[in-house]
């Protein structure tokens, strides 16, 4: 406990025995008097639950503080990286309504995305761990249910870095095949041929996350070639279809469905799946906050300085795009398996020149795709260190020579191949893995909401980074739009539904629940999950309630 905070509780406890002193006779007085210690008590027990976690260290080793705010910025808005998840994921928006969707669902999901990053930059002011999520709830939750929704939203967050990574690692295989497509218009990709570019992908971008040092300098540079790729992109294309631009109610009025879906407010819906995917991880930069300075000041700067940037290249990225595209219907039906390269294409007028802007999504996807295994792997670490995992005691440990958590980057790019063995039983399996990683992360946001809620906003300590009000109305709009996401993009992209074109994030939703509640509920060898994840947080202090432990990270 800090000093500040011990004055201040001496300070009270000086004020309490002094009305007690003067009032013993008076009864009102002596129930005021003991409503006061009660609320001091429940104030300083939350304070020194929010030091636990900001001072202890687990068996596991630390890393070093090696980033800085550009760095973690870095990081962040290259997972995120906006314009070009819109690049990547064109295919699973321009169905559901043309350009105006993307254009105004950029809009749309940027508010949004406003909302969960002040949500996520208070909670990381606050409680500043590489555990995020998780360790929010831990701290914030019931004390009776802390543990268990604790594990609970560990899981979800881990299974969104996963299905990301996986997202990732598949648009950078379609972009390869796209690249090889757009240079050889007579190939037909084949399944397996994406699945083994996948699984290479996976391998080589895994191999620039084992070297903590180097990581820094490649989130850095992924930042500025990722502006760059932008700027260069946008202005060529633009110079290119000059005199040949759509006019504007082609772009800002227009809606095109082509899902099938006779209702078009559902394709509309189906669709914002796409600048969803485009705002996603937005707490990517929360599991750095033991590798940075003052993390309580510099995440906050990192997540809406993600949405801001994000927000701004996207949307002037899109309108650029769609006023030069000539033929949207060849757009549509795209056989190089990236619509984005077919509007480079019909800009420029040159299969070299479309290569060569295509390239430079390849590097900015090449980017994203390190900057996700570096996020995984510290949650992925962060969780094992409390045991709510599978082999933790492995898991948790972070290697001395290369300085990262070595073990559960290995261990969750294992899983990562694993997940693309769904493209070969779906040719939507990219828009299911899209639709976990938005899911999932946006469930893993919403415990800590629900438990600040619960708690009172008004009794947080909260750090540096507090917007009172505003605050509140981010966390109830991130409530909402969890519950929207998780009903609506659940829906199949495309009708009649057929075995191809299913939607199966639903069978994974329970699949995988199914699996995280009986880790917790029944024994793996000596002891079940529960006892492991509580007992990895240390709960000897809390004699009333035995199910309770305090952080210690």
């Amino acid at each position: 406990m800090s000093q500040d905070h011990q004055s201040s509780t001496s300070g009270s406890n000086f004020h309490i025995s002094d009305q007690m002193g003067s009032s013993m006779k008076d009864k009102e007085a002596g129930v005021e008097v003991q409503n006061l210690e009660e609320n001091s008590n429940k104030s300083m027990e939350f304070s020194e639950s929010i030091a636990s976690v900001k001072l202890h260290h687990h068996h596991g080793g630390e890393l070093k503080r090696t980033f800085s705010v550009w760095s973690v910025l870095g990081v962040g808005f290259g997972l995120t990286n906006s314009w070009f998840g819109i690049s990547a994921s064109l295919v699973t928006g321009i169905q559901s309504g043309g350009p105006m969707l993307i254009v105004y669902g950029i809009l749309i999901i940027a508010f949004i995305s406003y909302n969960v990053g002040i949500t996520l930059s208070e909670l990381s002011s606050a409680i500043p761990s590489a555990g995020g999520q998780y360790v929010w709830t831990r701290v914030l939750a019931p004390r009776r249910f802390s543990s268990f929704l604790a594990y609970l939203d560990g899981a979800f967050g881990w299974a969104g870095a996963i299905f990301t990574s996986a997202s990732m690692a598949l648009s950078v295989a379609s972009n390869i095949m796209g690249l090889w497509n757009l240079m050889h218009p007579d190939h037909v990709t084949q399944k397996w041929q994406l699945f083994v570019v996948y699984q290479i992908v996976n391998v080589l971008l895994v191999v620039f996350n084992c070297y903590g040092r180097i990581l820094p300098f490649i989130a850095n540079g992924a930042l500025y070639i990722s502006l760059f790729s932008y700027v260069a992109i946008t202005i060529t294309v633009l110079a290119c279809a000059r005199g040949n631009y759509q006019p504007a109610h082609f772009v800002f009025s227009d809606f095109e469905n082509g899902t099938g879906w006779s209702s078009s407010g559902i394709a509309f819906i189906v669709g914002l799946i796409n600048p969803n995917w485009s705002f996603s991880c937005l707490d990517c930069a929360t599991h750095l906050a033991e590798e940075v300075l003052q993390p309580e000041r510099v995440i906050p700067i990192a997540v809406l300085g993600t949405v801001t940037i994000g927000m701004v290249t996207s949307f002037t990225y899109s309108i650029a795009m769609f006023f030069s595209v000539r033929n949207l219907d060849d757009i549509v039906s795209s056989t190089t398996g990236m619509p984005i390269l077919d509007i480079y294409y019909q800009a420029l007028s040159s299969r070299a020149g479309a290569c060569c802007l295509g390239v430079l999504v390849l590097l900015t996807a090449c980017g994203c795709t390190i900057a996700s295994h570096t996020w995984q792997a510290r949650l992925c670490w962060s969780f094992a260190r409390d045991n709510g995992l599978p082999f933790s005691d492995k898991l948790s440990i972070v290697d001395p020579k290369l300085g990262i958590p070595l073990n559960a980057h290995l261990f969750s790019s294992v899983v990562v191949a694993i997940l693309g063995c769904l493209y070969m039983a779906s040719d939507t399996a990219f828009n299911s893995m899209v639709v976990g990683c938005i899911t999932f992360l946006l469930l893993s946001y919403s415990i800590p909401v629900l438990c600040l809620l619960y708690r009172g906003r008004d009794n947080v300590k909260h750090g540096p980074f507090w917007l009172g009000k505003i605050g509140l109305c981010a966390n109830i709009v991130t409530l909402a739009w969890t519950v929207f996401a998780l009903v609506f993009f659940s829906f199949p992209s495309y009708m009649p539904v057929t075995a191809d074109t299913m939607n199966y994030i639903s069978a994974v939703y329970g699949v995988y629940i199914i699996l995280v509640l009986a880790y917790w509920f029944f024994p793996v060898k000596k002891y079940s999950c529960r006892e492991v994840f509580a007992g990895g947080l240390g709960n000897d202090e809390e004699e009333e309630f035995p199910d309770v432990c305090k952080y210690s990270i």
